[in-house]
């Protein structure tokens, strides 16, 4: 009761009246063009969901509701494994996010699950941009971080800084995150000078 009570909250109350067209019966259409045009509403709804559903799963992230964010992300999870298939780069952004709500929950077992479905995907994607192997490394940084393994959590923060720089610049916003999170890192190690010298660099 209380899973349902939770999914329910998190996602199910702002995307019912959405599911009912897509997951419904489809209207029997005669011509190829009235068909042609229903495939194209149904992929325009469940993109609609898409958006709808990653949107909030994020906020819940950000909001520091992790177990509010699985349910929501899942949701996501299931419909873009429909619309772009089961091995589609849309869905690493996805798999990131429920390894951090994961993490946030303190499922470390589950969150290393989802990581590896993301970078299964990016490894079999020979021109996968360096946007997404950077948020990749991120998720793996903060999932090091949270299993106490900080030379590894260094290793993969030190790439995303380097992909976000080569893919947005090296005084772009994008790249803070990675120093941000390696700064703590020395900052905990009481290495005060590289810490410091990172926080100033954010």
């Amino acid at each position: 009761i209380s899973h349902q009570r939770t999914d329910w909250i998190s996602i199910h109350g702002r995307i019912c009246h959405l599911l009912i067209p897509v997951l419904g019966p489809q209207p029997c259409r005669h011509s190829e063009k009235d068909r042609k045009h229903g495939k194209e509403q149904l992929l325009r709804r469940q993109e609609s969901l898409i958006a709808v559903t990653l949107s909030t799963a994020q906020g819940f992230v950000w909001a520091g509701k992790p177990l509010e964010a699985i349910p929501t992300a899942l949701q996501a999870l299931h419909f873009s494994s429909q619309v772009f298939g089961s091995g589609s780069m849309q869905l690493v952004p996805i798999f990131l996010l429920l390894a951090e709500a994961s993490t946030g929950t303190g499922c470390l077992r589950q969150a290393a699950k989802y990581l590896s479905q993301a970078q299964w995907i990016v490894l079999q994607t020979p021109d996968c941009s360096a946007a997404l192997q950077s948020k990749l490394h991120h998720g793996l940084g903060l999932f090091s971080i949270a299993e106490g393994n900080l030379d590894q959590a260094l290793y993969h923060l030190a790439n995303d800084v380097y992909l976000a720089t080569a893919e947005f610049g090296l005084n772009s916003v994008e790249v803070s995150g990675g120093y941000f999170h390696m700064a703590n890192i020395f900052f905990h190690q009481n290495k005060m000078d590289t810490a410091n010298s990172l926080y100033t660099e954010v």
